[in-house]
């Protein structure tokens, strides 16, 4: 068997660095095994040869099926699959998968890390370089990249710096913003992690990879504002503020508190970054600054972009709730007629949220949201993927797409924090008179304070969703007009 020929697992192909990957593997011939959770679900569009498997890194059955006839694993995990603190779930998912490997005589693994100074906003990367000799525990020659910043379409830090440049003509900037880092293009971290499968590696290394140009996130404002022509009076402020900026960043940009405090923690500090090893044993040379912004910009609009950062990121809410015991099942159904084919009546059901809003109160949705953001939940500024197209798994604002069939059916899963689980689910039925459009909210509560979340708030979701409802049947005639324009 050549080494082209061999099994790869792909842990984290629901993620925005892993789904990029999944598609670089697929284009390349590779012969791909995703292991993903039983709630979620790859794009439709895999390739045939790709083999998909239910799984659970905090699993150790589960992982120990994935890993058989593996070769080569890609551990992209950010986020164990439990209610548990975050990085007590990321040490026992990397012993689990570590195990998993040693027993199933997997050769290689790759895995992607933070840099980290130590500082005491870097606990979460501490977390990252601790999972990395976890791992070589496993006996498995383990090829080890630690990044900084990702610049790209849908990256975390591009969506951060697009939401406050794009939204404001006046920036402040703290003296964390100036601190000099590497950002790294999105593309060149895949050719690094595509590059890892050949490299004649015969003991474990770890590499430190960046751009090619040194940057602190004011650079990075600064030149999205020149490629978009922008004017922006930036102020640069004398104080750190990190904890302050946080809070600031998960109200006004499509981050909430726990993912900002990352991104700040990559950033808080100036982290020596020697990429020397890096391009001494893997044919990649990273592009600058400017290029990877060009290139951020260029794909932003296509909506074949593959990945967000927000993908496969699960709220708070919904970790706390998998073992919770949930009362009797509350449902609050209501339907209207009207005069056009599912087809059509079925288009601004799919672009809700996100630009577009919610057809009614899109202030007390961002109210909502912002409730949300100061619970530590996920906030209403992740948006959507695509203004006009869903996909199953996509996030839009606080909810994520459960299920979709389009003309059909629609249904979203709540993402912020209740003292329950939600969904809200869109149904259309053709009929003599065009369509019966049925809009369900459903709720299962958490005991008394779910009981009483749900009855206070019904006046208000009777109005919401009522108005939703009429909304969106405002809104057919001018997709109607729309399209017959277009003919």
């Amino acid at each position: 068997m050549t080494r082209r020929d061999q099994l790869i697992l792909l842990t984290g192909a629901t993620g925005y660095v892993g789904g990029r990957l999944l598609r670089a593997l697929e284009h390349d011939g590779r012969k791909v095994r995703c292991l993903v959770l039983p709630s979620q679900s790859l794009r439709s569009d895999v390739a045939p040869s790709t083999e998909v498997v239910q799984g659970n890194v905090l699993d150790q059955s589960s992982l120990l099926a994935a890993m058989q006839g593996i070769e080569t694993a890609y551990y992209l995990i950010y986020r164990a699959a439990s209610n548990g603190p975050f990085e007590d779930d990321a040490r026992r998912a990397a012993v689990n998968f570590a195990t998993a490997a040693r027993q199933a005589g997997v050769r290689r693994i790759v895995y992607l890390g933070g840099l980290s100074s130590g500082g005491k906003y870097s606990g979460t990367l501490c977390a990252s370089r601790e999972i990395g000799g976890i791992l070589r525990e496993s006996g498995a020659v383990v090829v080890e990249f630690r990044t900084s910043v990702i610049v790209g379409s849908g990256s975390l830090a591009f969506e951060m710096v697009r939401a406050i440049v794009e939204e404001r003509s006046v920036l402040t900037a703290p003296r964390w913003t100036r601190t000099l880092a590497r950002p790294i293009a999105i593309e060149d971290v895949i050719a690094y992690l595509m590059a890892a499968l050949d490299a004649d590696l015969r003991e474990p290394g770890i590499f430190e990879i960046g751009g090619a140009d040194q940057a602190s996130f004011f650079d990075l404002l600064k030149e999205y504002a020149r490629q978009r022509r922008l004017r922006r009076l930036m102020i640069p402020l004398p104080v750190l503020a990190p904890r302050l900026s946080i809070l600031w960043m998960s109200l006004v940009t499509p981050v909430y508190a726990r993912i900002g405090q990352e991104l700040v923690a990559r950033l808080c500090d100036k982290i020596p970054l020697d990429d020397s090893r890096a391009l001494a044993v893997f044919p990649v040379r990273p592009r600058g600054v400017r290029e990877a912004i060009a290139r951020a910009l260029t794909n932003e609009g296509d909506a074949t972009t593959p990945t967000r950062w927000s993908d496969a990121l699960e709220s708070p809410a919904a970790r706390t709730q998998r073992e919770a015991r949930f009362g009797p099942r509350i449902v609050d159904s209501r339907s209207l007629h009207v005069p056009f084919p599912p087809a059509l009546a079925f288009q601004p059901i799919e672009r809700i949220g996100g630009d577009t809003g919610w057809y009614y109160a899109n202030w007390l949705w961002q109210l909502r949201g912002l409730l949300d953001v100061m619970l530590g939940g996920v906030g209403a500024n992740r948006g959507r993927r695509d203004p006009d197209k869903l996909s199953v798994g996509d996030p839009v604002d606080f909810w994520r797409v459960e299920a979709l069939e389009r003309g059909r059916l629609l249904r979203l899963a709540a993402e912020m924090k209740l003292p329950g689980r939600a969904w809200l689910q869109f149904e259309l039925e053709e009929n003599s008179r065009g369509s019966c459009i049925r809009e369900t909210a459903i709720f299962d509560p958490i005991g008394i304070s779910g009981l009483l979340y749900w009855y206070i708030l019904s006046p208000a979701h009777e109005a919401i969703f009522t108005g939703m409802l009429k909304g969106i049947e405002r809104a057919i005639p001018r997709r109607a007009e729309t399209e017959t324009a277009r003919t």
